[in-house]
């Protein structure tokens, strides 16, 4: 009984079954594609070469026939889904995360190296990148970007 229990938490958990949903739903806009290259692309590709469908073309060798107007109309196909994808799916999606990301505040543990502008641990006095001997936070000044430690901006 524990392990029907299990399964169905399995099957029923969300990432199984988006992940079914897209695979129909990329099967069924597969086939829409196929049937657009098929049925309205090809013919017009081909009408500019005075055939009606790619899917004629082949050639034979020793007997083997080699259909070269399927394999074209899968490219095709396969150009056009993709071009599809990225223009209506990706760049849609990487605009609205871009559009959503903001700058992260700034760690208050961490400050930059006022000679090769590394993060580095903000109690540091020499920098572990250039190695620069750094001045101690109470030393720095406002204008340097971190107020005097105790000073009337602490």
């Amino acid at each position: 009984m524990k392990a029907i229990n299990d399964f169905k938490a399995f099957i029923l958990r969300g990432n199984v079954v988006d992940l079914a949903v897209g695979i129909v739903i990329g099967a069924a806009f597969g086939a829409v594609v196929l049937a657009l290259v098929k049925d309205l692309i090809t013919p017009l590709i081909a009408a500019i070469g005075k055939q009606p469908d790619f899917s004629a073309w082949y050639f034979t060798v020793r007997g083997s026939k080699f259909l070269i107007g399927d394999f074209i109309n899968s490219l095709i196909a396969f150009v056009l889904l993709a071009a599809v994808i990225f223009f209506f799916v990706v760049r849609p999606v990487n605009a609205l995360i871009q559009r959503s990301k903001s700058e992260p505040p700034p760690d208050p543990t961490m400050r930059d190296c006022p000679y090769c502008l590394s993060t580095i641990p903000i109690q540091a006095t020499k920098c572990m990148y250039c190695t620069s001997d750094v001045p101690a936070v109470e030393e720095m000044s406002v204008e340097e970007g971190v107020p005097v430690a105790g000073g009337a901006d602490a």
